[in-house]
């Protein structure tokens, strides 16, 4: 770190950019119900709203990861949270579905500039002995932003109408490049001379669209080819990586690091099974429990805010005990949970489902930010950008996954329609056959946690 960067002036702006793509995220969903209504959308394509974005997101992420370590990260992040802003602006001013879902795109896009490099900077900021408290922070407003979204998502949607989610992003936006070219000196750039793979890019981010777009068009024909395309040419991206001389995504260091490669693991499923259940618990508390969307908020609200209380807690802890104990115990909290959202039917009590949210967001806060721990401790400064890149690329793929498979689910059980009061009971067999999938994967999860080396030397 240079001298003249405080390093609190980092923290601020990290805390701050970790803070607005979630809270997004979480207030969308509250959302959904009313935008589907303004626009006509079908369950197949509702679910795109939210897909878009995560799919430009994870496109993106490991160019712009690696783009910040060779021409500086603080520019990289910059450009991410205008253009993160911009896809707001657009998003709030959209007159069709369709406009919502392309502005949602530039969103994402935007937003992989940002996931690729915040927590980039953090760890070049902060030693060692101290990055457990604060990326145990940082994840604590990424968790913060999850709790206000619901609360507020709800209560703006009901009223201020849907577009205002949008609008709120704009002052923090600007407050946050503010910060950045009056109080972020220096620069970091440790690969600075060295090439970006634009070949392997290309590749990876045509497998992730065909993969995604076969995956929700399952079961039918065109599915499965798009699918098994997807599968293949991600095939031929991982063997071009391990070739290639400057990498975009260092296939090396999964090989010879299995604690980076078991962590990134346990993120990619961790994501994969818990991100859709907010969605889908969102929509059965507006659609089989009929209520408003600030009601719904305010239940929902209970995950996030166990989450960003223990927080913290759960970072300290990895700086002293193996994250691989911390972390996979709270992919078993996890695992429980959303086996018990599996239970839920019309008649469920509310207090049923508060109560396991309480569980399951206890158990995120216990895996997120010591896996976040293990993966930033265990690369060369040199590969900072990288590994934050990877990480949030795990993190927002298996976001995708999540909602791939939702939609895919949806497609075979519902169809392209619209969720009407005659199909609630068909959504929530839907839903019950999600949670039990989802709860499967976190018991994959579980194993690749454990399976991971030490981090900290007797």
């Amino acid at each position: 770190m240079s001298d003249d960067t405080p390093k609190l002036a980092a923290l601020v702006i990290a805390c701050l950019a970790s803070f607005t793509t979630p809270f997004m995220g979480s207030s969308i969903n509250l959302a959904l119900p009313t935008i589907s209504k303004e626009f006509d959308m079908n369950a197949i394509m509702l679910g795109w709203v939210a897909t878009s974005y995560l799919l430009a997101s994870a496109m993106f992420l490991l160019p712009f990861g690696r783009a910040g370590d060779i021409y500086g990260r603080k520019k990289i992040f910059s450009y991410g949270i205008a253009i993160y802003t911009l896809g707001s602006l657009l998003s709030a001013l959209s007159t069709s579905a369709t406009m919502l879902i392309i502005s949602r795109v530039i969103q994402g896009l935007g937003g992989s500039m940002i996931f690729g490099t915040s927590v980039a900077i953090l760890t070049s900021v902060y030693p060692p002995e101290e990055r457990g408290k604060v990326l145990g922070i940082n994840v604590a407003f990424v968790y913060l932003g999850l709790s206000l979204g619901p609360f507020l998502g709800g209560f703006l949607t009901q009223q201020l109408g849907w577009r205002s989610i949008f609008y709120l992003n704009l002052p923090i936006g600007v407050i946050i490049l503010v910060l950045v070219f009056w109080k972020l000196k220096g620069e970091w750039a440790e690969a600075r001379g060295e090439k970006l793979d634009i070949p392997g890019s290309l590749i990876y981010g045509a497998s992730l669209v065909l993969l995604i777009l076969g995956l929700t068009r399952l079961p039918s024909l065109p599915g499965v080819w798009l699918a098994l395309a997807g599968l293949a040419g991600l095939i031929i991206f991982f063997r071009w990586e391990s070739r290639a001389e400057s990498p975009v995504f260092n296939v090396r260091v999964f090989r010879t690091n299995l604690v980076f490669a078991l962590s990134n693991a346990a993120a990619l499923i961790h994501y994969s099974a818990t991100f859709a259940v907010t969605f889908l618990l969102s929509l059965f508390l507006q659609y089989n429990k009929g209520l408003s969307p600030l009601a719904a908020g305010l239940i929902l609200i209970s995950q996030p805010i166990m989450m960003t209380a223990f927080s913290p807690l759960a970072g300290r802890l990895s700086d002293r005990i193996e994250p691989r104990m911390v972390s996979s115990l709270g992919m078993a909290i996890t695992c429980v949970s959303i086996f018990l959202l599996a239970f839920i039917n019309p008649g469920i009590h509310l207090a049923y489902i508060i109560i396991v949210l309480l569980f399951a967001g206890l158990g995120y806060a216990l895996f997120s930010s010591p896996n976040t721990n293990a993966v930033m401790s265990s690369v060369e400064p040199r590969f900072l950008g990288v590994a934050a890149a990877t990480l949030g690329t795990m993190r927002t793929v298996g976001m995708m996954f999540s909602m791939a498979t939702t939609m895919m689910v949806f497609s075979i059980y519902m169809g392209q329609v619209k969720i009407t009061p005659d199909l609630y009971g068909t959504f929530l067999n839907s839903a019950r056959i999600l949670f039990i999938i989802f709860g499967v994967l976190c018991v994959f999860g579980i194993f690749s946690s454990m399976a991971r080396g030490k981090i900290h030397s007797e």
